[in-house]
């Protein structure tokens, strides 16, 4: 057997470092992960009694169409039920999006850094990857326009970026989408929309009836904290969701998931009060990281990128013998520098007190 040729210069996904492989390793008790950009607070209580309930038919396949939670996001968002594409998390909507329109002979645009399943899953397809560095950890849109050609066939923006946290304003998005040339699939990545503090951010999803190209990804793996349940979805004009749907596996979603997350979209008191809490304990770290001289980008998630006069996985190293698991800029195109999840106010402030310790440290060093 012999594999597509594309597999000699790919490798698999690599995630962050797991609690209890930490745990083991530096022979801790207690372990702290703001790697991954997973909500501290939990999940809605409600899930819970909902799991339960539906634990007693595991044999019974999960319904497909995700009836229930397609009638119920359809209501939320406003549009026909046929316009959504569910998925195992929205990056397999990633993968169903690469595999229906991707092949040799075709490219695709996106910004670096970003989610690197867009290029993964695109270079597994054998198109052609351009990438266009990022300025100031915001996209270039005007030179991801200027990589578009007839082949073109994708467009990925992501809003707010990983692992930067910058956003795509209203004005910024309404030019980009006026010059697209209307082949090219825009697809809005909006894994963290929840979290967003500005008003000056698009509403994609009524763009949709302006732009047929365009499709919007959502998930509840974030603000919701159903990432362990793996439940995503894309919103679209019929005619793509129609291609996607044909691409999607036919019980991609399991029923424990559907059930979480149509609990949780009616939840509105959690949504509202973990929002709050990531948004006080967020300006609490920044206002840490000036009062210490560190610059970082300007998210509008649940993270924070933080730029260091040292190499990220210097830091990291650290943090994590301490019993805290970020995730180094290393592994994310960005070398010096940490992305770091915003948790709970005990955890941050602890977290925060071991950097400005391990820096100072560094600072003395450097100067011997």
């Amino acid at each position: 057997m012999k594999e597509k040729r594309v597999f000699d210069q790919m490798r698999a996904y690599t995630p962050g470092k797991q609690i209890e492989e930490v745990k083991k390793e530096f022979g801790l008790d207690r372990i702290v992960k703001l790697a991954s950009n997973e909500n501290p607070f939990g999940f809605s209580e409600k899930v819970r009694q909902t799991i339960s309930d539906e634990v007693s038919s595991l044999e019974i396949y999960p319904d497909g169409y995700a009836t229930e939670l397609r009638s119920a996001l359809a209501e939320r968002l406003q549009v026909d039920g046929e316009q959504l594409v569910f998925g195992c998390g929205s990056d397999e909507v990633v993968t169903i999006i690469c595999q229906t329109y991707l092949e040799s002979g075709t490219n695709t645009i996106m910004a670096t850094p970003t989610f690197p399943q867009y290029r993964h899953n695109a270079l597994v397809e054998g198109a052609e990857i351009r990438e266009v560095p990022l300025i100031d950890g915001y996209h270039d849109l005007d030179g991801m326009l200027e990589a578009v050609d007839e082949d073109t066939q994708v467009i990925w923006l992501c809003s707010p970026n990983n692992p930067t946290g910058c956003l795509i304003n209203q004005a910024q998005f309404n030019s980009f989408m006026e010059k697209c040339p209307a082949h090219v699939l825009v697809v809005m990545d909006e894994a963290y929309v929840e979290y967003i503090e500005t008003d000056d951010y698009p509403d994609t999803i009524q763009a949709l009836n302006k732009y047929p190209n365009l499709i919007t990804l959502r998930t509840f793996s974030k603000a919701y904290g159903l990432a362990g349940l793996r439940i995503g979805y894309g919103v679209a004009s019929k005619a793509i969701t129609k291609l996607l749907n044909i691409t999607r596996g036919p019980f991609n979603t399991t029923s424990l998931a559907q059930k979480a997350a149509l609990v949780s979209i009616q939840d509105e008191t959690f949504l509202k009060e973990i929002t709050a809490k990531n948004i006080e304990n967020k300006q609490a770290f920044l206002q840490f990281c000036d009062e210490i001289g560190l610059s970082y980008y300007d998210s509008q998630a649940n993270f924070v990128f933080v730029k260091l006069p040292i190499s990220g996985d210097e830091l990291f190293q650290y943090l994590m013998s301490k019993g805290f698991i970020v995730r180094s800029g290393e592994a994310l195109g960005h070398p010096n520098g940490v992305r770091i999840t915003i948790g709970d106010k005990q955890d941050m402030e602890e977290m925060q007190a071991l950097i400005k310790a391990y820096l100072a440290s560094s600072k003395e060093e450097s100067l011997r």
